[in-house]
């Protein structure tokens, strides 16, 4: 059964609406990153645009939240959730526009197998930073996850129109194109 949310998150993840004039010099730089991504057929420049991106959408101005964060995402490796979670509440409740908090609490009930509260926090982010290219693909992964399969190759494609370099998103498409090759007469 599908909820409010989830087709929330869903039309998001398709419609990627336009984002606001770019102001700020991080934003500048994002817009150019992502132009590289999509311009680019040399696979190194892709990938040091990605990683440029992650660099900037995982910084802030303020140091502290920054550590917070980061503090956050180790916690997150080493699957230690509860001290995770607590983090990225605090910071959150803090700074409600850090887009990447909202991405790595999504991450967190993801793993968690929270996926209502794991779509919550992707819609966050989507809303924040339409072009997060990392969110569609745990929404895609959700949808997988659910059962979702149509919904699951929508949003790989979605993320694959922003990035088209990513690998396991690529494999996914071809995987779900071919399940479906397979079972249409």
């Amino acid at each position: 059964m599908r909820s409010a949310l989830f087709d929330r998150a869903l039309r998001l993840v398709v419609s990627r609406p336009p984002l606001p004039a770019a102001c700020s010099a991080a934003e500048r730089r994002l817009a150019d990153l992502f132009r590289t991504l999509a311009a680019t057929d040399d696979l190194i420049a892709a990938g040091e645009a990605e990683d440029e991106i992650w660099a900037l959408w995982t910084s802030h101005d303020d140091p502290d939240l920054e550590l917070r964060l980061d503090r956050a995402i180790r916690h997150i490796a080493a699957r230690e959730f509860e001290p995770a979670g607590q983090l990225l509440d605090a910071l959150l409740a803090d700074r409600d526009d850090y887009v990447e908090a909202w991405n790595k609490r999504a991450t967190l009930y993801f793993l968690m197998e929270r996926d209502r509260e794991s779509i919550a926090d992707i819609v966050r982010t989507l809303e924040l930073e339409p072009r997060h290219f990392g969110a569609i693909c745990g929404f895609a992964q959700i949808c997988l996850r659910q059962g979702r399969r149509a919904e699951a190759l929508a949003a790989f494609e979605s993320a694959l129109a922003i990035n088209p370099h990513m690998a396991g998103p690529r494999s996914a498409v071809d995987a779900l194109n071919a399940e479906f090759r397979s079972t249409a007469h």
